[in-house]
């Protein structure tokens, strides 16, 4: 069973459409240690974490520890873990786990999670120019259960993110074209595992195109690469027409589309 942390309701409502669908369900949960990020690149315009602060007098721009920072390691009263064991733990989705304002508290994160071998980790990224400079001595121990995948928004971070990542010392490289707002042709797919994609969400959210989600799919295809369609977002354009789709039904509109490859 899906266990969201002790967050407010408004970032529970909408990491719950978030997170893939796949994940709910099977014994996750998510770990805020820190709130609160910088724009970096242009899938950060109509960021959720700063749409929903603002909504409630907050700015998303300021960086700070949460109350479940140590949330792996903490217990119930009878001696359990808060987390269960065994369980899939989403990583930092109110802030980027390599955002250079959160430097000092990271080597901490990383030893919770060599502490909990019993756990794995999801973690996604803009930053991954930074990444492997902020990986711990002890990278190899936890890196079978720590699983880091890169966003890339349009064709210029394709360009500039996916050799990176492509190196980046992961077991599973995969790719989050969340949000996609323009066209993304791949110079190789060479070395990636799955490419995730997702339209905008959000009242703002920018125009997805269907025939952008077809060409990631054709390229996953033709190189035996997992392709997963998560959400078509807000405004999303087929074949001319453009249908605004109201959040509840983004998720299932794309799984309706039957175009996934495993």
């Amino acid at each position: 069973m899906w266990q969201p942390e002790r967050i407010n309701n408004g970032f529970r409502e909408e990491l719950l459409f978030e997170l893939p669908e796949e994940k709910k369900a099977a014994g996750s949960v998510l770990w805020n240690p820190w709130h609160g990020c910088r724009k970096y690149s242009a899938g950060c315009a109509n960021c959720y974490v700063y749409r929903i602060d603002r909504s409630h007098g907050k700015d998303a721009s300021l960086v700070n520890k949460t109350k479940s920072f140590s949330l792996p390691l903490e217990k119930k009263r009878g001696g359990h873990y808060r987390i269960p064991y065994g369980s899939f733990v989403y990583t930092c989705f109110s802030s980027d786990f390599f955002l250079d304002l959160a430097d000092e508290w990271r080597p901490q994160v990383w030893e919770m999670m060599r502490l909990r071998a019993d756990l794995r980790f999801f973690i996604i990224t803009k930053r991954i120019s930074r990444a492997s400079s902020c990986l711990p001595v002890f990278w190899h121990e936890i890196k079978e259960r720590v699983d880091i995948a890169c966003t890339i928004e349009n064709q210029k971070e394709a360009d500039s993110r996916l050799d990176i990542y492509r190196n980046f010392p992961v077991c599973r490289h995969t790719i989050i074209c969340e949000p996609l707002v323009g066209p993304v042709v791949f110079s190789s797919l060479e070395g990636i595992d799955k490419v995730s994609v997702g339209g905008e969400s959000g009242p703002d959210g920018r125009l997805c195109s269907f025939s952008w989600v077809l060409s990631l799919r054709r390229q996953c295809q033709e190189s035996g690469v997992s392709f997963f369609f998560k959400q078509t977002g807000t405004n999303f354009e087929k074949e001319g027409k453009v249908y605004h789709i109201p959040r509840a039904l983004q998720q299932p509109q794309a799984l309706k589309a039957g175009i996934n490859l495993p």
